[in-house]
């Protein structure tokens, strides 16, 4: 966590409005970043007190804030003539083998034996503790990823201090819950009135009985998955020097992004996204739309579809492949209570579902392997019917069965027709 002498932020009010690094600021970060390339071969600890000097010209606090960061991004190695526990194991034991001896004739005496110098035997005594550890050249960078890096560990130094937190999300809200649930954090999510937003709302460290640091640490991590979001506006009240302010991050923030989140949770899903793109051109195919209130409980469709020129005839469609009966029976659940009329529900045949466990108001698909893109674009397809209308009948097994058997008697009567036809162009 940010040490709190290192948050560098503007009091407006109540408000605190962070400091964050710009365009402005890579001349100074580059004179930084170059000190960290002459320092290589160098202890770790000279590195720290140079960057930690004021000469350089920029802005304390947020000198202060990369120095910090640029310290945490560079590596180092241990150097020593004699491996480290190997020095200390045999001084220890020399000085209770000679008590009676001086420390410098213990220390003369331990280097012989090891084959060093007293110098050397020294320097290899705590070369592994970070401080003595050598610097070694860091990855290259450019000054803005730097910038990205310390408004991010900036932000999150605020949020490690917040009592409660509360995000707006458009896009990518299933990906941040998921998240927040699997770091252990203290989430509910719900859907706004008026608006098409989930919002989050976190407990923050603050408010808990014990304040964890590993609490802090999972709340600031959401923090970079928040990026992959259409948008999103996340509001936190935080103690900082003190003082209990409110703090606003929103999109087009600084902030450096996590690794992409995956797309798409399975190879089903990229395959049927895959294929309806190429089969309808004209309809778009949005993966994640917003949440569904479901009585209470939101919801997450796996795609929107709609034409792209009336994006009122909205169609959510969901995925069912592996599932075990108590997935399911949530699952099914949820949709009963949000009785979406413009849901087409494609399940994997070979599961043991019944019709009647299926909402009546769902259009249902049964596949195999592999969702069928063209089935689906025929239900939303359908005359007279859309997300304001009754929805299609539901597609039965053995509706495809015959739909499959027929198709088959006409590739059969096709290829019956030709072989007629070309025997008698044979007699002719």
């Amino acid at each position: 966590m940010l040490p709190a002498g290192l948050l560098s932020c503007e009091f407006r009010g109540s408000a605190a409005v962070p400091r964050f690094l710009g365009d402005a600021d890579r001349p100074w970060i580059r004179s930084l970043m170059d000190e960290c390339e002459r320092f290589a071969g160098r202890p770790i600890r000279e590195l720290e007190v140079r960057l930690r000097d004021p000469a350089s010209g920029a802005p304390d606090d947020k000198r202060r804030l990369v120095a910090h960061v640029l310290l945490g991004l560079a590596r180092s190695r241990v150097e020593s003539p004699v491996p480290p526990r190997e020095a200390r194991a045999a001084l220890f034991a020399a000085a209770g083998r000679f008590p009676a001896d001086t420390r410098a004739a213990v220390i003369a005496r331990c280097a012989g034996e090891l084959g060093v110098s007293p110098a050397a035997l020294m320097r290899s005594l705590f070369a592994d503790l970070p401080p003595e550890r050598i610097a070694v050249a860091t990855p290259s960078l450019d000054p803005g990823q730097v910038a990205l890096r310390a408004n991010l560990a900036l932000a999150q130094g605020l949020l490690a201090r917040a009592h409660r937190v509360r995000i707006a999300l458009d896009g990518n809200a299933r990906a941040v819950a998921r998240h927040a649930t699997l770091r252990g954090l203290i989430c509910s999510v719900t859907r706004g009135g008026g608006d098409d937003l989930a919002h989050v709302d976190l407990s923050g460290p603050f408010a808990l009985f014990r304040r964890t640091l590993l609490y802090g640490r999972a709340l600031g991590a959401v923090l970079p998955v928040l990026a992959w979001a259409r948008r999103f506006r996340l509001e936190a009240v935080c103690d900082i020097r003190g003082r209990r302010a409110a703090v606003t991050l929103a999109t087009g923030d600084p902030i450096f992004p996590s690794l992409e989140p995956r797309r798409f949770d399975s190879r089903l899903e990229e395959r049927f996204s895959r294929d309806f793109s190429r089969l309808a051109p004209d309809w778009a195919i949005l993966r994640e739309p917003e949440p569904v209130d479901a009585g209470g409980h939101l919801f997450f469709p796996d795609f929107a579809v709609h034409p792209r020129l009336d994006p009122s005839r909205r169609w959510f469609v969901e995925i069912v492949g592996f599932w075990t009966p108590e997935y399911l029976a949530g699952k099914l659940e949820r949709l009963r209570r949000a009785r979406l009329s413009n849901l087409v529900l494609c399940i994997d045949a070979d599961r043991n579902l019944g019709e009647g466990d299926v909402p009546a108001s769902a259009a249902l698909l049964r596949f195999r392997k592999r969702v069928d893109a063209a089935q689906v674009l025929e239900i939303v397809t359908a005359p007279g019917r859309g997300a304001e209308g009754r929805h299609p009948a539901p597609v039965t097994l053995r509706d495809q069965q015959a739909r499959q058997g027929r198709e088959w008697q006409d590739r059969r009567l096709d290829k019956c027709s030709g072989a007629r036809e070309a025997g008698r162009s044979e007699l002719a």
